[in-house]
């Protein structure tokens, strides 16, 4: 399976109460990004099902706040949650997975609670009660979803949101963006809580989990710590991503300038790292 390669770097200090970046989110994604590279997938969630482990040795280890710097989807943000990082970077090649960051970020930005959130991701129909969906377990999150299809007025709906959400953040997008956008959002509708890791040419291998099971998997103790388990965990990455404190960086970990330019902004910003977990 593809290795999920994470990196934590827990810096000395607290960022500035003004968020992230001295320099404005489309602005600093752009000085920290390389141009895109190949990958033969589109990687939409993670092809691993025991990716929570790894938050138990965070947990152990004590690793808290500072900066966060990660690869790939969404499994980042369980990562994010458990660790409450000040600021945090998600590096991979593909200029695909910075999109699909920007979907994400869009959710966050039109949801106010992880119920809506999950509706609006799944183009599901938002209940009628959705306030009192706050405390909801995941379990009651994950029947709503498979018991509720998209319609194609909620699907219109979720899509409208999502594009009208991204076009505010002030990034330079084309049409293929939004297409890709679109195809990305689609797939998410269409397979629901079935959807799985898919590679170019090759079917999705019998052990690669559903998005029910990402939702669904515990760490090492058996806690459910899925950013979408918890309505706190699901709060705690909103504030961070309304405060452009997530952002999706273009990039190649074995490059010259995308991983440089993080360090190099962290040094400027005074963070000392003093942890890092790969």
């Amino acid at each position: 399976m593809l290795a999920a390669c994470l990196l934590v770097v827990a810096c000395a200090g607290r960022a500035p109460e003004s968020g992230a970046a001295e320099q404005a989110f489309p602005e600093l994604i752009t000085a920290l990004s390389e141009p895109g590279g190949y990958f033969d997938t589109d990687n939409l969630i993670s092809n691993e099902r025991s990716y929570l482990h790894v938050v138990t040795d965070l947990r152990d280890a004590g690793v808290t706040g500072g900066a966060y710097v990660g690869v790939g989807p969404e499994q980042n943000f369980s990562y994010i949650a458990a660790i409450d990082p000040e600021v945090a970077f998600i590096v991979d090649i593909r200029r695909d997975n910075a999109l699909e960051h920007l979907i994400f970020k869009a959710l966050f930005a039109e949801s106010t609670n992880r119920f809506e959130y999950a509706c609006l991701l799944f183009g599901r129909p938002l209940p009628a009660d959705l306030e009192a969906r706050t405390v909801a377990t995941i379990d009651e999150l994950v029947a709503f979803l498979d018991g509720t299809p998209a319609s194609p007025a909620s699907r219109q709906t979720a899509r409208e949101r999502v594009d009208r959400a991204i076009r505010g953040f002030g990034l330079q997008l084309n049409d293929s963006d939004f297409d890709t956008i679109d195809r990305f959002h689609g797939e998410f509708i269409d397979a629901g809580l079935d959807l799985q890791f898919r590679s170019y040419g090759r079917s999705p291998r019998f052990y690669y989990p559903t998005y029910r099971d990402l939702m669904l998997e515990r760490d090492r103790t058996g806690r459910r710590v899925n950013y979408l388990a918890s309505e706190t965990r699901f709060q705690r990455l909103r504030a961070l991503q309304r405060e452009d404190r997530i952002i999706p960086v273009i990039g190649d970990l074995a490059g010259d300038h995308a991983l440089r330019a993080i360090g190099e902004y962290l040094s400027r910003r005074g963070s000392r790292v003093s942890a890092i977990y790969t």
